[in-house]
């Protein structure tokens, strides 16, 4: 390319090139003869764009070689501003040796950085149709910050030294991948504050290492995927707030976070469907889902692993006729369950392992799965009847390991007397499941001892029915089989003999009571007989803790 095919703008940045000195091709102005002509605003206007005017194949030249020699101590760089960048600009598998700066440029085509290789590329306020750049290397950072792209970035696969900056950037696409970075990796951070991306943003199989910031970010892909970023790596923060906002689904299934994960005061809309889809996710510290995030539709955390917390602190979930909350096999060493207000829809939470877990009776769920979860320690214990109906909201009929671990849970805090009324709890549920005549078995093993969680009944009905025994006895004596052999009688020992089977002071045989002494003994028998069984099972499961 000769110098003099070169228009204005353009002489000026080639001149400037080899120093790497900024043109702003803004400074220039329309020559007076042109000024003198113009008679229209329109007629001026198109001659300032003219002047404004720098050809793509003309920054390629340069980018690649064509420029002026380089002489000792030069450094040279593209640093253009205020152009309109003409044709397509075209540095496809191309290797570019110095920095590009480009600001408040507009493209009339997306540019076009397939398999290239460069130093840094830094596009601030430029106004592109899209930007190609996947298989690209970018030794230092790639900048797109305060830029409106009005067709796909794809960064598939790209190679990014430094930081990727696509902050206060607005990217409409919709209906189609607005941002395309599959397997892309980014050796610093990703920086997206206030991000707005109007299709959907594709990131899986992602590696960052550093912090990926969505602050701010606003990503609308209604009834598609609004971020997936299935499987992606990060090796530090991963965060959502505050101020980020989706419409469409979120997708972190298979997801590696060093540090935590926080989508505290975001804004999450999937009605009907998935909200946030995050299983399989390991995170290193905390996984915070609280302190304002706002849900419709549902969340699902299945086989999840947090290091530390994963907290719904003051989180409102709604999921209406659906799972809002799926925990699945989530494992953390905390879980705070202490949302805003109550879970609009089923909360899941079948064999989890909680931790230590805060809740509130307040926000408790209509629906809660509690089939094998497991816990540390309850926060907040509660007296044992408030914690059965905890039990009892689940809808998956009488199971035992519920009971088994809130008993156990009180056990560990030194509270056997709730941990007896809670096995207690289970027995009277499990007999809501057995057939009619075994029900009326345990109701006779309720009443007398409590299954054997109440011992203490059993001497009481024992006592109870002693003293009615030896009143009625002592005051309608039996008569004696042989006068002359009877010991002497009484009644206290007589109706002890009745009521307990494994013994006996020789009053029983000696005296034959008549009428209704004869079926008021029948009754102690009968009555002893029971009571002894009930209490040989109660004790026996007493023992085995079941």
């Amino acid at each position: 390319m000769r110098h003099d095919e070169l228009n204005a703008p353009e002489r000026r940045l080639w001149e400037a090139f080899s120093q790497g000195r900024p043109v702003d091709v803004r400074d220039g102005t329309v020559p007076a003869a042109t000024a003198t002509a113009t008679a229209t605003a329109a007629a001026a206007a198109a001659a300032a764009a003219e002047e404004e005017a720098v050809r793509a194949e003309v920054l390629a030249a340069l980018l690649l070689g064509a420029g002026p020699e380089h002489t000792p101590g030069d450094r040279p760089a593209l640093r253009l501003t205020g152009a309109r960048v003409t044709g397509r600009l075209d540095l496809r598998f191309t290797e570019i040796s110095v920095p590009v700066v480009l600001s408040d440029c507009s493209f009339d085509a997306a540019p076009d950085l397939r398999g290239a290789g460069t130093r840094e590329l830094v596009l601030t306020g430029c106004h592109l149709p899209g930007l190609v750049a996947d298989t690209a290397r970018i030794d230092g950072r790639l900048v797109l910050a305060g830029c409106r792209l009005t067709g796909p970035l794809i960064l598939t696969r790209t190679e990014i030294h430094g930081d990727l900056d696509l902050r206060d950037t607005v990217i409409v696409s919709p209906g189609v991948e607005a941002i395309s970075a599959v397997h892309l990796a980014v050796g610093g951070d990703a920086l997206c504050t206030n991000l707005a991306v109007d299709g959907g943003f594709r990131l899986s199989g992602a590696s960052i290492d550093g912090e990926f910031d969505l602050e701010g970010v606003a990503l609308r892909n209604p009834g598609g995927h609004a971020l997936d970023a299935y499987h992606v790596r990060v090796t530090e923060d991963f965060t959502f707030h505050p101020g980020f906002s989706a419409e469409g689904r979120i997708i972190l299934s298979g997801a590696t976070v060093g540090a935590g994960i926080g989508f505290c005061g975001a804004r999450l809309g999937n009605a009907g469907d998935i909200a946030l889809e995050a299983v399989d996710v390991t995170v290193g510290r905390n996984l915070d889902l609280g302190r304002g995030l706002t849900v419709e539709g549902g969340i699902t955390l299945d086989g999840t692993r947090i290091g530390t917390e994963l907290s719904f602190r003051d989180a409102t979930l709604t999921h209406p006729d659906g799972i809002a909350l799926s925990l699945r096999a989530t494992r953390a060493r905390e879980t705070d369950l202490r949302t805003r207000q109550r879970i609009d829809g089923t909360v899941d939470a079948r064999n989890a392992h909680l931790g230590t877990l805060y809740d509130a009776p307040d926000t408790w769920p209509a629906d809660l799965r509690l089939a094998e979860t497991t816990y540390d320690a309850l926060a907040s214990p509660l007296p044992a009847a408030e914690r059965v109906r905890w039990i009892r909201r689940a809808g998956d009929g009488y199971l035992p390991q519920p009971y088994e671990q809130l008993a156990a849970a009180y056990r560990r805090l030194g509270h056997e007397d709730e941990a007896r009324t809670v096995l207690l709890a289970k027995q009277r549920h499990r007999r809501t499941t057995l057939a009619p005549q075994v029900r009326a078995w345990g109701h006779i093993q309720d009443a007398a001892v409590g299954y054997g969680y109440r011992p203490l009944r059993a001497g009481l009905w024992l006592l109870a029915l002693l003293v009615c025994g030896a009143l009625y006895f002592g005051l309608h004596p039996p008569a004696p089989l042989d006068a002359g052999k009877a010991p002497q009688f009484n009644a206290v020992f007589y109706t002890l003999d009745l009521l307990v089977p494994i013994f006996t002071f020789g009053q029983e045989g000696a005296y034959a009571p008549r009428d209704t002494a004869q079926w008021l003994a029948y009754g102690l028998i009968a009555a002893g007989w029971i009571l002894a069984t009930t209490v040989t099972a109660g004790i026996s499961r007493a023992i085995s803790r079941q």
